[in-house]
């Protein structure tokens, strides 16, 4: 498992973060997702050998917001 966070930007209303957690947990392989609406933050973790970050990045773009930054770091 791998704990990922992703900046973005375009959050504009409340109901942008129950879209967003929706949608990752909709992927195959993603977990204990967390946005936060004021700091324009996603936290999940995720099973690398079913998603990729890039297949989370993809989904949030494809609903119109801008994914700034990803750090992935490995769970032991």
């Amino acid at each position: 498992m791998e704990k990922v966070m992703m900046k973005f930007a375009g959050m504009t209303c409340p109901s942008c973060l129950t879209k967003i957690e929706k949608a990752v947990d909709n992927l195959d392989g993603t977990d204990q997702i967390k946005v936060m609406f004021n700091a324009g933050k996603l936290k999940f973790t995720m099973d690398p050998d079913k998603v990729k970050a890039v297949d989370v990045k993809a989904a949030i773009e494809k609903m119109g917001y801008e994914v700034q930054g990803i750090k992935e770091k490995e769970l032991n």
